[in-house]
């Protein structure tokens, strides 16, 4: 075996120099290269260039055509590399230390012209250096200043509490403090809209109420400051969403999960929006599983439109005021939008609510979308009817194998009752089930349920008379739709007019409103509208199984003239056999022949209520409409109807240890249309409509007469 001879001794001028003698058993090996030409060493560096990290193959071959050992071509290799690197490194060197000395040259050239500088406002001398040192002082001063308001406006952020007042915010500042509603009906009817969410600006506005293009304008800061904004609120809804303990704790006896303020107000410090003895927060957190795709529901949401058809019972209106940012294309993850919304329930006894406020959407994970909810006082209105501010609220959507979405829901507002709640109402309002978490879920999985019933093509074969036409199915649903719509916007009533008469201690008296209607899809004239709410000591249940059957309609129904009726087809919406859209007549022998009136009725009900609209509508006009030949949009309707809740209050164990048996509230509204005078004088105006309040006032009390006497409840007076 030869010994190892290292090739550093290498010398390009004199070649290669080789020591030692061969060793080992048998005296075998190379024998040792005492001199060697340039040439070896240029072949070399030659391959070396070309390649500096030969394998072992390509060292075995050099040593081959060299005559060296695979060692000896290694090592070399190695000493090569390390010379090259030192090398590049001390030419790296001299560059830089030029580079410096030519940036030290620089400096203190600037140093010397900035000891000549003249003001060159007034042409005068440099400033000295007590000077240069009082003007830094004052300006470190102001700085600080700076800092201390920036800190206090990100505490204003932190807490959601609106912004400072800027000149741009004049732009779109409402006229004298008018509302939306007026400042948006003045305008030119412009529509706006973003291409790239399929969004427009006028969608859900069922009012006919065009936003205005001069009054809608967002400047750059106010969007950064939108932005930021949403930003927080989405990321303290996904800590709200996971971390359950000690952020949650769980009421007894209902179970709902609400926020624990004394951890929650450690954790997400910030001031309260209403500092009055009426102002409460409710919140509340549910979840639930909906038979429909993530991204499909995440779409809805961001359409104000769809969102509105979503919560029927709960969204009474909802409008885009501004696309703020519009997310990546064709992805909805980052889209921001500036919305207006009215949410109203149960009754024209408890106040709509109100919102100016910010949505954000967010992919949180592959498969995960987060949909979050912040107020923003982008109009500056302090003097809203309703007094609510939405503090962080939303909801998580996940994507489930089976094109299921499991939809975890947070809601959390702040909440000043000027006027105190009714007394009817004031346990299911104070108690977070109205507005809480659970209903928003509640009625999703409702409503996600009856838009899968409408993409069946057939019914079950047990049920009979049902629509099967997929066209009619289709017409039918729309226009039953928009009948519930109508009836739950209905019930705000507002400038409402109250009859005591009906006052005694479960019930709240007769409200009245007039409003003289000239929009698509309502009849034209003058509508009267009578609402009036009550308690029964019957469960939920029982009081929405007498209004959806059609054996006891005879006991109430005014329509109906005291005759019975009978169902001619219906729609599933629903698994819940009450969850259906019926087609109702009079039975054959009691149909008068002028009658060429059906009555369309949609009855459904969820954990949390329940809900009977039902309106006239023509016999022609229903058959085009089950031939799938006419545009439900445009059938003018005027729906009435029932709606059906738990009264909220606890339940309580009696004396045996079973739970108190807790009542329904129930309201009871109806709708007449008044034909518009054309000729008559004011005076004649104002006479008809008081018979007409006259009338729908006597026909509510008659009708509330009538349900107590059928469910036994006539000693409630």
């Amino acid at each position: 075996m030869a010994p190892h001879v290292s090739l550093a001794t290498i010398n390009p001028k004199k070649g290669m120099e080789m020591g030692g003698s061969a060793s080992g058993s048998g005296g075998g090996g190379k024998k040792p290269y005492h001199r060697h030409t340039n040439h070896q060493t240029q072949l070399l560096e030659a391959f070396f260039k070309d390649c500096p990290h030969p394998d072992e193959n390509q060292r075995r071959q050099l040593s081959n055509d060299l005559n060296l050992e695979p060692k000896q071509v290694k090592f070399w290799f190695q000493n090569k590399r390390t010379q090259t690197k030192s090398q590049s490194d001390r030419a790296d060197n001299s560059v830089l230390r030029s580079e410096n000395e030519r940036m030290q040259c620089e400096n203190m050239a600037i140093m010397e012209a900035l000891k000549n500088v003249i003001c060159p406002a007034c042409g005068g001398p440099p400033c000295g250096k007590d000077e240069r040192q009082r003007s830094l002082q004052k300006l470190q001063m102001e700085n600080a200043k700076l800092k201390e308001e920036h800190e206090k406006v990100s505490a204003l952020l932190s807490g959601f509490i609106g912004k400072p007042i800027s000149p741009v915010d004049q732009l779109i500042r409402p006229i004298h403090g008018a509302s939306m509603d007026i400042m948006a009906a003045d305008a030119p009817n412009q529509r706006l809209g973003c291409p790239a969410l399929g969004l427009d600006l006028n969608a859900g506005l069922s009012d006919g109420i065009s936003l205005p293009v001069q009054h809608i304008g967002i400047p750059e800061m106010d969007k950064a400051l939108m932005s930021e904004t949403a930003t927080g609120a989405c990321d303290e809804l996904l800590k709200l969403m996971r971390i359950h303990f000690p952020l949650w704790t769980q009421t007894n006896p209902d179970g709902r999960l609400t926020i624990h303020r004394h951890s929650y107000d450690k954790l997400f410090p910030r001031p309260y929006h209403f500092n009055t003895s009426n102002a409460r927060i409710e919140s509340s957190k549910s979840s639930g599983t909906v038979p429909l795709d993530a991204l499909t529901l995440v779409e809805m949401f961001l359409d104000p439109s769809k969102w509105a058809d979503l919560y029927p019972t709960v969204v009474t209106k909802a409008r885009l005021i501004q696309v703020v940012e519009t997310g990546a294309l064709g992805n909805p993850n980052g889209a921001l939008l500036l919305m207006y919304e009215q949410q109203h329930i149960l009754s024209p006894l408890v106040p709509p609510r109100e919102f100016y406020f910010l949505r954000l959407c967010q992919q949180a994970e592959r498969g995960s979308w987060v949909i979050a909810d912040i107020s923003y006082d982008c109009f500056q209105e302090t003097n809203l009817p309703s007094r609510a501010w939405k503090l962080p609220s939303g909801c998580m959507i996940q994507e489930m194998p089976n094109g299921c979405s499991k939809v975890t829901w947070v809601e959390h507002v702040e909440v000043d009752d000027k006027i105190q709640t009714h007394r009817l109402y004031r346990d299911l309002i104070c108690g977070k089930a109205a507005y809480g978490a659970e209903r928003w879920i509640v009625t999703l999985e409702r409503m996600c349920e009856r838009l899968a019933f409408s993409f069946l093509e057939t019914s079950p074969t047990t049920e009979i008379g049902v629509v099967s036409s997929p066209q009619g199915k289709r017409s039918i649903m729309k226009l039953s739709q928009r009948m519930v719509r109508d009836f739950c916007a209905m019930l705000s009533m507002s400038g409402k007019l109250d009859f005591p008469q009906m006052s005694e201690a479960n019930n709240s008296g007769v409200r009245v409103s007039v409003r003289r209607s000239c929009e698509s899809g309502q009849p034209v004239g003058i509508i009267v509208s009578a609402a009036t709410s009550l308690w029964l000591p019957l469960p939920p249940l029982s009081v929405f199984s007498f209004f959806k059957d059609e054996k006891t309609r005879i006991q109430w129904d005014i329509l109906s003239n005291g005759n019975p009726v009978h169902e001619l087809a219906h729609i599933s919406i629903g698994a819940h056999q009450g969850n259906r859209i019926s087609i109702i007549r009079a039975m054959e022998p009691y149909i008068p022949t002028e009658n060429n009136m059906v009555m369309l009725q949609e009855s459904c009900t969820d954990d949390l209520g329940s809900l009977v609209v039902y309106a006239p509508v023509g016999l022609p006009t229903m058959q085009l409409l089950l031939t799938g030949d006419q545009d439900p949009s445009i059938i003018p309707i005027l729906p009435s109807g029932f709606v059906i809740s738990g009264d909220g209050r606890p339940q309580l164990r009696n004396g045996s240890g079973a739970l108190r048996q807790g009542g329904s509230l129930l309201t009871v509204a109806l709708q007449m249309l008044v034909p518009a005078p054309s000729c008559s004088s004011s005076s004649e105006s104002e006479d008809l409509n008081m018979e007409s309040i006259a009338t729908v006032n006597t026909l509510i009390s008659s009708t509330v007469q009538k349900i107590k006497v059928a469910l036994n409840c006539s000693d409630l007076d």
